[in-house]
This record gives structure tokens, C-alpha cells and sequence, in this order.
């Protein structure tokens, strides 16, 4: 008697939890229940590092839970798209990604263990930026031309950082090799930040760079900037030309950076995040802080960042197959 009157208490309960249009987890354990973990797959101090910690910072108080950053360089982004690719879609572990793990590295390495369409579920898309052409003060050049010329009379004696093998940074510097007839030499790091530092030291004299890492050291003159790698110029470098603009039309490598979750993620916590990001975006303190390094805000829908991977995959596997890139 006791038994049945127990079930029937159940059964209206979880009557009232579907009327409201709740599952009983749901209701009994609403997202997020701990601490968020957002991976970046480069080293502290990069550009994507600088937005992941803006928007883990600006995410915390909507979510209501810490947001930790969980930095897994390697690979160009690979090692550690692959490892939030095989995490709980729970909703609990986020990723910062972009040009390098979700279009570059698929069309250059056919062993690739993740699927950037397949794997992923994309939250929003979150700021785009050009990169940079920058120089050690040592390399006695001014220009694109000068560079070109120089690079001819020494050829090999250039060596040029870049934030790993099959990066968008490295790619950046194979199509100019390849459009310039240039011989600089590759030289991969685990991030941009200690590609940065050795840079900055003149242990290598070339780096394509994201702007948003590399605006500090260039506006107190650590650095040299040659060129920018978007068809138009930076409003923050109104007088550096585009590497189109010195003497290579079509040239153009922009970065982006978005924010995913494994794919087994409910819809229902897809839309909180979502909404969240998108709402801290809107703060005028996350504006200031891109601002600052360069970077510009450009949020946009998970299905325009969809999209957007999907073209760039398009547009890359092309371009590779033409120059002949393969993985270093």
C-alpha cells in the first residue's frame, strides 16, 4: 500500500516537472552545477589566451560559476582541440577556437583526430583580426620590398616564428614565401607568446602574428610592423600597408577566434551559453579590452560561425593544394 502510494507521488511529480517543460535532471540539477573549464590550444599570452580569459572573466557572472582557463598547446591548435573534442558534452568544458584547429589544420593533416564540423557544436563567434607582419628592429628593412630584396641576398638567413606547425601563423608565411619566391626558414613554437619572446630577443627575425598578441610590444617599439595581412588596413595602424598593398594583390589571411562545446551538449545549455556570451560581449569593459590589443568584436550566431568554418575549410584545402603546403 505504502509502495504504491510512493509511485503515485513520483508519478505526479514528474507529471508537474513535464508540464512545466523541464527534464527531472534538469529540474533537480539546473547548468552549471561546478566550474567551468574553457581550453585554449596555444600558451599563456597569445591571442587567443587574451580572449579566452576576457570572455571566461565576462561569462562567470551570468553562468554564476568560475571559468578556468586550461591551456593545451600543440600541434597548432590540434592537441588540444582533440582533447575538448573527447570531453563530456556536458556543457562544462568550452573551447576557444579558430583559423588554425578548425580550418587549417583539417585540410594539411589527413591523420587528424577530431572533426571540427562533426565534433563540435559552435556558440558564437567572437572577434576577427588581421595579422601582422613583424620584424626585429635588427633586420634592416622598412618594408615589404626591402624585406623581398633582403631575404634574396641572404637567402636562408631569415628565420621566421610560428605558433606550431600548420598554424594560421605559419600558413601566413608559406603563402608569402611561396608569392614572393623568398627562402625564410620555419621555426615552430608552442604558442606565439615564447615565439613572441624570441623575437623580441632577435633569436628569429620574422613573425606573422595575431594582432591582438602583438600590438603591445609593436606600440613600445620592440617590434617592427611591415604589413597587415587583411585587405584593408588596421584603423590601429593606419599607416602600415596591407602585404596586398605592397605588391601582392589577393593576399589575405585574417584570423578568427569562436567559441565551442563538445557535440553531445544539449541544445538547452548551447542556449545558455549562447545567450550569456553574447551578453558579455556587450559590456563595454570586454570592448575596451579587445580594443586595447587590436582585436575587434565581431559576435556572431553559432550558425554563422558554422558557416564560417565550413568556408574557410573550402577556401584553405584549395589554397594548400595549389602552393603544395604540408605540414613541417
Amino acid at each position: 500500500m505504502h509502495s504504491t502510494r510512493r509511485r503515485h507521488t513520483l508519478t505526479l511529480a514528474l507529471t508537474a516537472i513535464s508540464t512545466l517543460g523541464l527534464s527531472p535532471a534538469f529540474a533537480a540539477d539546473p547548468y552549471p552545477t561546478k566550474p567551468i573549464t574553457l581550453i585554449v590550444p596555444f600558451s599563456p599570452g597569445g591571442g587567443n589566451d587574451t580572449v579566452a580569459r576576457v570572455i571566461g572573466q565576462t561569462i562567470s557572472g551570468p553562468l554564476g560559476q568560475q571559468v578556468l582557463i586550461d591551456n593545451k598547446p600543440g600541434a597548432g591548435g590540434s592537441l588540444g582541440a582533440e582533447i575538448a573534442a573527447r570531453a563530456p558534452g556536458d556543457g562544462h568544458t568550452l573551447f576557444i577556437g579558430g583559423v588554425g584547429s578548425h580550418a587549417l589544420n583539417p585540410t594539411i593533416n589527413p591523420k587528424l583526430r577530431y572533426d571540427p564540423l562533426k565534433d563540435f557544436v559552435p556558440i558564437v563567434w567572437i572577434a576577427s583580426a588581421p595579422m601582422v607582419l613583424a620584424v626585429h628592429p635588427s633586420v634592416p628593412v622598412n618594408n615589404i620590398k626591402q624585406l623581398i630584396e633582403y631575404a634574396k641576398k641572404n637567402p636562408g638567413k631569415l628565420n621566421y616564428a610560428s605558433n606550431g606547425n600548420g598554424s594560421s601563423s605559419q600558413l601566413a608565411a608559406v603563402i608569402f614565401n611561396s608569392m614572393a619566391g623568398t627562402n625564410m626558414v620555419h621555426v615552430p613554437y608552442k604558442g606565439l607568446a615564447p615565439a613572441q619572446v624570441d623575437l623580441m630577443a632577435g633569436t628569429v627575425q620574422i613573425m606573422f602574428s595575431s594582432s591582438v598578441a602583438i600590438m603591445p610590444s609593436v606600440q613600445n617599439g620592440k617590434l617592427k610592423v611591415l604589413g597587415v595581412t587583411s585587405p584593408k588596413r588596421m584603423l590601429t595602424l593606419p599607416n602600415v600597408p596591407t602585404i596586398a598593398e605592397g605588391g601582392f594583390p589577393g593576399y589575405d589571411m585574417d584570423t578568427w577566434i569562436g567559441l565551442f562545446v563538445p557535440r553531445a551538449t544539449p541544445d538547452a545549455i548551447v542556449k545558455t551559453l549562447h545567450d550569456a556570451t553574447l551578453e558579455a560581449l556587450k559590456s563595454q569593459s570586454a570592448r575596451d579590452r579587445f580594443e586595447a590589443v587590436a582585436g575587434r568584436i565581431a559576435p556572431g550566431s553559432g550558425a554563422e560561425l558554422d558557416a564560417l568554418v565550413a568556408n574557410d575549410i573550402r577556401q584553405l584545402t584549395k589554397v594548400v593544394k595549389e602552393r603544395g603546403i604540408k605540414p613541417e
